[in-house]
């Protein structure tokens, strides 16, 4: 086989199981409090010192673009699961903490969530596992992990 055709063949099997995998533990979010982008801000948020982070640092985790980041945002903050204020080191950004409400709501989805993905993986092996890691962060242009 031509290192063309491993790599299509390669690259279409990964894109197949990502797609797969993410429809199956996309269920979580079926009936939870917090839609997928919530989640996805709130993971970053909580991760930081004091549950705060600058806007650009969600922005730049986000696959999705920096006016649907903000829009989202601000529908957060309307529904208290976060705040939003001026970042004291630099006026034109921002700063986003998680309020009780939003580190509640994501701890709730985020064990259920967790429990989901380590199910879904586990027909790999621990060192199958770091394989993967080590592989797509490769793809990703990561050098550290």
């Amino acid at each position: 086989m031509s290192n063309r055709r491993l790599a299509t063949d390669a690259w279409e099997s990964l894109f197949r199981a990502q797609h797969e995998v993410f429809a199956e533990i996309s269920a979580d979010f079926l009936d939870a409090d917090l839609t997928r982008p919530e989640y996805d801000v709130l993971l970053t948020v909580t991760r930081a010192p004091q549950m705060t982070t600058r806007l650009r640092d969600i922005t730049a985790r986000s696959l999705v673009s920096q006016p649907s980041v903000s829009r989202l945002l601000d529908r957060m903050v309307s529904r208290g699961l976060v705040t939003k204020h001026v970042d004291p080191a630099d006026g034109r950004g921002a700063l986003i903490t998680a309020t009780d409400t939003g580190a509640h709501a994501f701890r709730a989805l985020a064990t259920k969530h967790a429990r989901t993905i380590a199910e879904r993986m586990s027909v790999l092996s621990p060192a199958e596992l770091e394989s993967l890691l080590e592989l797509t962060s490769r793809l990703r242009g990561v050098e550290e992990i």
